[in-house]
């Protein structure tokens, strides 16, 4: 069974996020999205709410799987019996940056564990996760550049006007 990892903390699911998924879900018998712990971040979205998200986005897919995770991203592959890591690359900062975490991360997983990276479409290329949550703090636009599962559910009272 081919079964991939794809990591993130998803703060929220954007658009970016979900072409990468789509693309992923022919490739590999399973994909697991998973939802790190990262304890130099501050979420705007709880955890529960960040995995609604995604389940809500992916349920017409029969191969895919939300779960949550505290720890090595590698350590995690390694207990689910995962062969790949996918990543999404957006642009060459992210490639440099996502590199050198592949090469640890095979070099941790002693060679078990392969990184897969698929590119954006162009058209979603630009997007992030922080920018997201910056235009929703600031009331903004946000609708344009996450799926509807987050779109229904970001309440006015989470847009903090400065």
């Amino acid at each position: 069974m081919r079964r991939a990892i794809f990591p993130g903390s998803f703060d929220p699911l954007t658009l970016g996020h979900l072409d990468i998924i789509e693309r992923a879900v022919a490739l590999f018998d399973e994909l697991i999205i998973s939802i790190g712990q990262n304890s130099s971040k501050n979420y705007m979205f709880p955890l529960e709410k960040r995995i609604e998200f995604i389940e809500k986005s992916t349920a017409h897919f029969d191969n895919v799987r939300v779960a949550y995770f505290e720890g090595l991203t590698v350590d995690f592959c390694l207990e689910q019996e995962a062969q790949f890591l996918l990543r999404g690359l957006r642009n060459p900062a992210d490639f440099e940056f996502e590199k050198a975490i592949a090469h640890t991360n095979r070099t941790l997983a002693h060679k078990k564990i392969e990184t897969v990276f698929l590119l954006t479409s162009s058209g979603k290329s630009f997007i992030s996760s922080s920018i997201v949550r910056e235009i929703i703090t600031h009331g903004g636009e946000y609708e344009l550049l996450v799926p509807e599962a987050v779109r229904v559910d970001v309440p006015s009272a989470s847009r903090k006007l400065h």
